[in-house]
């Protein structure tokens, strides 16, 4: 059996689950998510509790076991807590502000480059040289991290561009700089 798949999901009070086959809504605090998984898994709600359970022990339903639980769990989580990515921008003249619902970035360009909110999504600007996107759905917040860090991802010679927050830039040496040669 999963260690993880079988584990069951707690539900926390102000939080409503419906299972309507395969399809799952969330309704929380932070706002509502619905998934649709594979019709392979079985999703109960019992009592405050969440049980995913597969019907065999195939390869298929063992893969799809854990990562069933896992996405329903993560649904839980982000409609009570949320989630958040925090981003770090480096180099001489580099930084972001929030103008109205866009973020608007500084980034050596010729052009200031701009992306706007997405619905559910919010993001902060707590000074010039960090962002925080948090929001409920783990995978839309992951992804416009991305987007915003692959705007001028970090780079290994100065360290300079955008980077998550405690993430490592491996960094190299410039070039050696021998004499003129003859």
């Amino acid at each position: 059996m999963s260690r993880i798949g079988r584990k069951p999901i707690a539900i926390p009070a102000g939080v409503d689950v419906k299972v309507n086959g395969a399809e799952v809504t969330v309704k929380g605090p932070k706002g509502t998510l619905t998934q649709t998984f594979s019709e392979r898994m079985t999703i109960k709600v019992e009592g405050s509790e969440i049980l995913v359970t597969r019907p065999s022990d195939d390869k298929e339903d063992r893969a799809l076991h854990g990562l069933t639980r896992t996405l329903v769990s993560n649904m839980v989580i982000g409609v009570t807590e949320g989630f958040k990515k925090e981003l770090e921008v480096n180099g001489v003249g580099y930084r972001v502000q929030k103008q109205g619902k866009n973020l608007v970035m500084n980034l050596g360009y010729s052009h200031q480059v701009i992306m706007p909110e997405v619905d559910g999504i919010t993001i902060d600007v707590p000074n010039p040289n960090s962002i925080v996107v948090s929001g409920a759905d783990k995978q839309v917040v992951g992804q416009i991290a991305a987007e915003i860090r692959e705007k001028r991802p970090p780079e290994p010679y100065k360290g300079k561009g955008i980077k998550y927050a405690g993430e490592h830039i491996r960094r190299k040496e410039g070039k050696a700089g021998k004499g003129a040669k003859k």
